[in-house]
């Protein structure tokens, strides 16, 4: 018995890359670069490595440091007015921050700021998280949830918190003010 068969050579083809597809632009590995707004420097960066993805429909590029990153934010003077660390961060649209893991913020003031994911409107010039953070400031310790602030971080609401303060003695030996406050008789306002 003899069998003979034909079979068609099938083609096999990958479909083709749109303009809509988010490739990788760019490759880079151990940057330390100084980044300028208007002609004036105001980002040092430092990050082991940095993909550029092209932009989806004429949408600016999305940079990823899935390695982390490091930035510093200088003031008109050149003094360093914020510190970012972070193990992994995304700039979406050149406008919004997204940064994941070990997140460490450093301001003007010296308060640390340490979270799980913190984003950055820099559009909006605002900062928040929906996570936990917590606080250092050289008066007291804070910590919670849902956290919002200007880009300085030196104005900033937390919700959920709790918080260690500093209670100063008074003359007359109390812990607080309220402690030496007179009391108010029943009924008075």
């Amino acid at each position: 018995m003899l069998c003979i068969g034909c079979t068609a050579e099938v083609e096999h083809l990958a479909e083709a890359v749109s303009g809509k597809d988010s490739l990788l632009f760019m490759h880079s590995r151990g940057i330390n670069t100084f980044i300028s707004d208007s002609g004036v420097m105001r980002y040092h960066m430092v990050v082991e490595e940095w993909d550029i993805y092209n932009g989806q429909g004429g949408e600016p590029a999305t940079w990823k440091f899935m390695k982390g990153m490091l930035m510093e934010r200088f003031d008109e003077k050149f003094h360093v007015d914020l510190f970012v660390q972070s193990d992994t961060a995304y700039l979406h649209r050149q406008q919004l921050w997204e940064l994941r893991g070990r997140v460490v913020v450093r301001n003007v003031n010296g308060d640390v700021f340490r979270t799980e994911e913190l984003f950055w409107d820099l559009d909006a010039h605002e900062m928040w998280n929906h996570q936990y953070i917590h606080i250092t400031t050289p008066e007291r310790e804070l910590e919670g949830t849902e956290f919002r602030s200007n880009e300085q971080m030196t104005r900033y609401a937390v919700r959920n918190s709790i918080g260690v303060f500093p209670v100063k003695e008074t003359e007359a030996g109390g812990a607080d003010s309220l402690s030496t406050a007179p009391r108010r008789a029943e009924g008075q306002p």
